[in-house]
């Protein structure tokens, strides 16, 4: 599985890994029950390598979150994301300290933990993801 591959769609609970393109449409895989679909341009899709989080500093590439989380969890999932918001602000804050608490929701940190448990339980190795990534810049 290739982070590079991982997608959110709009109103489609959970993540998708995108399997082939078609004329009219990507069609993807879920990584909760592993049924695929196709997903046409009308629909709102996301590639969680384009995402990032507000900081005071800068934005932080989700990947780098993600790769703070594994470490912190040792590879295990997170909190439940239906922990209370000051369960899941205060994980994060250890997570990623410098985050901007003013542009960042509760609403965001609860995604962010939700896909985050979602790519572990599907298999994701994030140490070998942020490996990769290094590995194709440094041949660039």
């Amino acid at each position: 599985m290739e982070f590079s591959k991982i997608i959110a769609v709009t109103g489609k609970p959970g993540l998708f890994e995108v399997i082939s393109q078609s004329k009219n449409a990507v069609i993807a895989e879920s990584l909760l029950d592993n049924k695929r679909l196709a997903i046409n341009a009308t629909q709102n899709v996301s590639l969680l390598e384009n995402i990032a989080i507000y900081t005071y500093e800068e934005d932080v590439p989700l990947l780098n979150i993600f790769t703070a989380m594994f470490e912190k969890t040792e590879g295990k999932e997170a909190l439940s994301h239906k922990e209370s918001s000051k369960k899941l602000t205060a994980f994060f804050a250890e997570v990623l300290p410098e985050y901007d608490e003013e542009r960042v929701y509760a609403s965001n940190i609860k995604k962010v933990i939700q896909w985050f448990n979602a790519l572990v339980k599907a298999g994701m190795d994030f140490s070998k993801v942020e490996e990769a990534t290094e590995e194709t810049e440094a041949e660039a």
